[in-house]
């Protein structure tokens, strides 16, 4: 598989300063790349720069292996894009000319252009609306259309600033749904900018975490997720968890790590004394009654804790335990419900050594 883009030494400035240094980034041809990051990381001016909207002050950019020129003219390569916004724009005509627009401006012939807008309104589930002035449509399917009119394009790469984060529940869930479903069929090359983690780990065959502008870490959502790189972006992908502690045992491919008095046992080779930083995510902490007798979890950590506060989060519910120090945990609304929990009910908080990811030593 080779590079669709590819930036090198890149350096955007805004008033003299630095907003997004990155050395390499990489996106290779039918990658999904989901950049995440919180607000003012950086994130919307990297797609600008992708989609040739910005010119940096320093770097390279690379589009098919082709260093871009921006002395010459960059319509050859900006026809091989298509950018949706968060917002969407939508000229004051019908729902297909909307969609039309972009193949108008390319001159296709009336019947391409007929056959191409009416398969994506079609599979966008708005060909019923193609004769509605798109002024007058919801959020939701105005940012279809937009959609329609970028994917009608048939580009080389599809890029997307939080495509969704203007839209209700309910529509951004189906819209989300469709989307997937698109993407999975016609295998573009996408770069999906977001601040939302679950969206990340919906579209995204690689994640990119934004922080600073900077890229903090790249990978897979599971490396991502599961092995953060640092104490930032394991609090920004939800791990809740950040306990540091020093190393008080060492054999076996385990280490023992004292937290305020507590063992934490976990999966690593480090010499005891060294003060490490632990990462749990709260989806793999396990809650068992205090007086239960036989334990339902063969985890090598249990440690005895109180309920602090449980917070409902649709079908699930998030639970902060005191053991000593906080620890969250992540369980169904079952569970919550069988377990009967409530404030200051005693508990065991399990999880596994495999599921204790160690970020690094501590300085």
């Amino acid at each position: 598989m080779s590079a669709m883009f590819e930036v090198r030494d890149l350096r955007v400035l805004y008033g003299g300063h630095p907003v997004v240094e990155i050395p390499r980034l990489t996106i290779e041809e039918e990658e999904v790349l989901a950049i995440i990051g919180p607000n003012g990381s950086g994130k919307s001016t990297l797609l600008r720069v992708l989609a040739l909207l910005e010119k940096p002050a320093e770097g390279q950019v690379c589009f098919k292996g082709q260093p871009i020129n921006y002395k010459r003219s960059l319509l050859p390569y900006r026809r091989r894009l298509a950018l949706v916004m968060q917002h969407p724009i939508l000229r004051n005509t019908s729902t297909f000319e909307n969609a039309a627009t972009g193949l108008r401006f390319r001159h296709l012939p009336e019947r391409e252009v007929k056959r191409r807008v009416s398969n994506w309104l079609n599979k966008l589930g708005i060909a019923h609306l193609d004769k509605r002035n798109a002024h007058t449509l919801s959020g939701g399917e105005s940012q279809r259309a937009c959609l329609a009119r970028a994917l009608s394009l048939e580009p080389d790469l599809l890029l997307l600033d939080e495509p969704f984060a203007a839209l209700d529940e309910p529509s951004r869930v189906s819209l989300i749904d469709d989307l997937q479903n698109i993407l999975n069929e016609v295998s573009v090359t996408t770069v999906f900018v977001t601040h939302d983690r679950s969206e990340a780990l919906i579209f995204g065959k690689k994640v990119a975490v934004m922080m600073g502008g900077r890229i903090q870490q790249l990978g897979t959502p599971e490396e991502v997720f599961s092995k953060p790189s640092n104490e930032a972006v394991a609090a920004f992908v939800g791990a809740d968890n950040i306990i540091s502690g020093l190393v008080s045992k060492a054999q076996n491919g385990l280490v023992s790590v004292d937290a305020h008095e507590r063992e934490i046992v976990a999966i690593g080779s480090y010499a005891v004394g060294e003060r490490l930083v632990l990462c749990i995510r709260p989806e793999d902490v396990v809650i068992e009654p205090y007086s239960s007798a036989a334990p339902i979890t063969s985890a090598r950590n249990k440690l005895k804790g109180r309920v602090v506060r449980c917070t409902p989060l649709g079908p699930q519910y998030r639970v902060v335990l005191d053991c000593d120090f906080p620890l969250v945990s992540l369980i169904s609304k079952q569970s919550f419900q069988e377990l009967s929990l409530v404030e200051r009910a005693e508990v065991i908080a399990s999880f596994k050594a495999s599921g204790v990811h160690i970020i690094g030593k501590r300085v």
